[in-house]
Formats: C-alpha cells, sequence, structure tokens
C-alpha cells in the first residue's frame, strides 16, 4: 500500500463557498442506440427534446455523405463519455418509478408524466431514460462505534463500484469529527485504489455527518458526469458538525445530487434522531434510505440502490416561473401508467432553488 496521503477540507472556506455558488446540471443524452456525438438536453428541447419525435435527416447526396469512421475512431466515439451543457433556465429532474412490488416500470412514455413546480402544471420538454455515467461520492463513517462494522461495510462499498461504468467517477470520504477525501487525487474508478482508500481509517472520535455531507457536495462539483450521486453509511446521530441539517438538505438542493443512506442504527433516542436526518436528506433529493438490522445486509442494499440509479427517467422543462431570485421552487411529479399497472411510487427531488440574476452560471 502507497504511503497514505489525506486531504482535509477547510470547513469554512468551504462553506462559504458552497453558499455562494448555484450549480444546475444540463444532462446530455444520445438517442438509443446511436453513436454519434451527443446532444444537450438544452438542444434537444429546442427541437421537441424526444428521439423518437424527430423527423428522420435529410438523404445526403453521394459526394455530401461523410466519411465512414475509422476502427480507431469508432471506439473512441463508443468509450467517450456523456458530457455536461449547463443552462441556468432547464429544470432536470432524476425520477424513479416502481410498482406496488418495488419493481421498477421501464416502458414508460412522456404522457404518462405530468410535472407541477409550486403546484403549476410545467410542459415537458425533455423525456430520456438512459443509463448514464455518474460522479459517486461514498460518505463512510469512521467513528469510534463503527470500528467492527467497516470491513463488512468497504466490501458492500467495492462491490457497488464494481457495477459501475468504465466512465464513472469515485470518490472516498471517511469521517468521524472531522472528514477527509482519502484518495490521492479528485476520482477514480480503479477497484484497488477505491479499496485503499476505505481502508485507510483508524475508527476512532465523534459524528460530522452535516459536514461531511456539505463537503462531499462541494466535491461533486468537480465531477464531469451527468448524474450526481452520494451513499453515505453511519450508525449513528451527528454529534460533532459544526453546520446544521438543514443547510445539508440546502445544498444538497442547490447541487441536484441525489442521496442514498444506509443507516446501521441501534433502537435509541440517538438512532431515532439519525433515521429522520437520513430520511430528511434522502426525501429531499429523491434518493432512498435503507435501515438493516444487520451490517451483513448492505452489500445486497448497496445492489439495490445501483440498479436503482441506472434506472431512472430524465425529465426536463423550462418553468414558467422564470423570475430569478433565489427562492425554493417545491416540485411535484405524478405519473399515470398504464391500465392494470396498479398504484406506482414515484421519487424525485422535492425542489430546487432558482439562480439568482446576475449569479455566476
Amino acid at each position: 500500500m502507497s504511503t497514505r496521503k489525506r486531504v482535509t477540507w477547510h470547513r469554512a472556506a468551504k462553506l462559504a463557498a458552497i453558499f455562494l455558488v448555484f450549480i444546475f446540471g444540463v444532462t446530455q443524452f444520445p438517442a438509443a442506440g446511436a453513436r454519434s456525438r451527443p446532444h444537450s438536453l438544452a438542444a434537444l428541447a429546442s427541437f421537441g427534446g424526444f428521439a423518437d419525435m424527430q423527423a428522420p435527416p435529410q438523404q445526403q447526396s453521394p459526394q455530401q455523405q461523410p466519411p465512414k469512421p475509422t476502427p480507431d475512431q469508432r471506439a473512441t466515439q463508443k468509450d467517450e463519455p456523456y458530457r455536461i451543457t449547463r443552462d441556468v433556465n432547464l429544470v432536470v429532474l432524476l425520477a424513479s418509478v416502481v410498482d406496488s412490488h418495488a419493481r421498477f416500470l421501464p416502458d414508460l412514455k412522456q404522457e404518462n408524466f405530468r410535472v407541477y413546480e409550486d403546484r403549476v402544471e410545467q410542459k415537458l420538454s425533455v423525456f430520456r431514460r438512459e443509463d448514464i455515467p455518474i460522479t459517486l461520492g461514498l460518505v463512510v463513517d469512521n467513528s469510534g462505534s463503527m470500528r467492527d462494522k467497516r470491513e463488512r461495510v468497504n466490501s458492500a462499498a467495492i462491490t457497488f463500484v464494481k457495477t459501475s461504468q468504465r466512465n464513472d467517477e469515485v470518490f472516498v470520504v471517511n469521517f468521524n469529527d472531522e472528514f477527509y477525501l482519502d484518495l490521492d487525487k479528485d476520482f477514480s474508478n480503479d477497484p484497488v485504489e477505491l479499496r485503499e482508500a476505505l481502508e485507510r481509517i483508524d475508527s476512532r472520535g465523534s459524528t460530522a455527518l452535516y459536514d461531511a455531507v456539505i463537503g462531499s457536495l462541494d466535491h461533486l462539483k468537480k465531477g464531469t458526469r451527468d448524474k450526481k450521486i452520494l451513499l453515505i453509511v453511519t450508525d449513528g446521530e451527528d454529534n460533532a458538525s459544526r453546520t446544521t441539517l438543514e443547510a445539508a438538505v440546502q445544498e444538497a438542493h442547490k447541487s441536484d445530487a441525489a442521496i442514498y443512506a444506509i443507516g446501521l442504527l441501534e433502537s435509541k433516542r440517538e438512532g431515532k434522531r439519525a433515521r429522520k436526518a437520513l430520511l430528511a436528506l434522502t426525501t429531499a433529493t429523491g434518493g432512498m434510505s435503507f435501515f438493516p438490522e444487520s451490517v451483513k445486509d448492505v452489500e445486497a442494499i448497496c445492489n439495490q440502490i445501483a440498479n436503482d440509479i441506472r434506472n431512472q427517467y430524465v425529465l426536463a422543462y423550462y418553468p414558467t416561473n422564470s423570475v430569478h431570485d433565489g427562492t425554493f421552487r417545491s416540485v411535484h411529479v405524478d405519473v399515470n401508467p398504464p391500465r392494470g399497472t396498479g398504484k406506482v411510487e414515484v421519487r424525485t427531488r422535492t425542489g430546487y432553488y432558482a439562480q439568482r440574476a446576475g449569479a455566476a452560471k
């Protein structure tokens, strides 16, 4: 193992930077099966946004036909990750839809969805369903009470990473009363490097969960992938943060990240408060919380989370309220499934913050 190198975030500087920056990520995807350069969501929206509604391209004359790509060019196109385009006016939602048996509904159409902002229905400009690369933060409790659980948690986290795409970006944050980026670089998708980062631990101290969440959301901004995810694993209540749960939820809304959490909690008063905090973070962002009875269940939960991330719909719209005043806008998504489907559950973020006029894009 290489010499350990930890980077500690300085809270005051990071928190100041976070509260000054509003990020609205816009995703771009190619049509199903396409290998050409992807279009941005903003560009798709200007043409109606739907791959199955676009008119076919006009046939070019022989002299206009572009040359066929070489095998090397085709390989480059195939391996090239999707890129992000920024458009602060386009609101992007990631939505998971399951039936009463928690099975994903993969074949829904645009007409099955209705999106509301502050109770006003919005017109969808983009509707897609794609498995796209992600930027993922593994945020793992390293307090003293986790000492006997970390080995199994680490193994489950690596199993989770192995289900990822080759173009995913992953980082590891270990936290107790401080929080640390435990990689020698910003991101990796190498399971060996990530396991080493997870094992750079000395389980001790208290639990500064909210500080770790805000610091991790800040690091997510360095990611270049379309979808931003945090996976938190903790066994107790925050008892050491300098910030608050409300501040952490607010920063999650600003970042557009989806937060998933695994709470290895005991049935005590502190455990109930920790459960409430994790539910607040995950519900607000369209993620999920899990509270297993045993650490042995963590690996199966990680597989479930990976499956959820890979089966989301992308919905995007230009809000009817175009005022850039920095206020919070609540968002709600309804799904009217095909007849015979039964009741469905929709998860997406509960809202976002409109960018203030004159703020940096």
